[in-house]
């Protein structure tokens, strides 16, 4: 059984979670969120994988399935992700309008 999908996730995310802690960047920041998201979805996405499993649909003497229910949840997460992350930039653009400037340090 290999891993190798589990360790990728492990490193998108403390990657993320790097950018997100140590950037004072807002920009950079949305991008670390955004890379958290992505490597959330991965994993989800990996737990629902079942090896030689077929779609849902009725094939005779076949009786191994993939549950396309996780699968469908990260759709609906994605479009979520892509509203979140366009909103946070519009904030950001209205926060640089303003200021001049999107360093977190400027405005604490």
């Amino acid at each position: 059984m290999t891993l190798y999908n589990y360790t990728i996730i492990i490193i998108l995310m403390m990657l993320s979670l790097y950018i997100i802690i140590n950037d004072k960047n807002l920009i950079k920041k949305m991008m670390g969120v955004s890379i958290f998201q992505a490597s959330v979805l991965l994993f989800y996405i990996s737990l629902g994988y079942i090896k030689n499993s077929l779609p849902p649909i009725l094939v005779s003497n076949f009786y191994l399935y993939s549950n396309p229910i996780p699968h469908v949840l990260m759709l609906t997460a994605i479009v979520v992700g892509i509203a979140t992350f366009s909103v946070g930039l519009s904030i950001a653009v209205k926060i640089e309008e303003k200021y001049g400037r999107i360093d977190q340090d400027k405005y604490m």
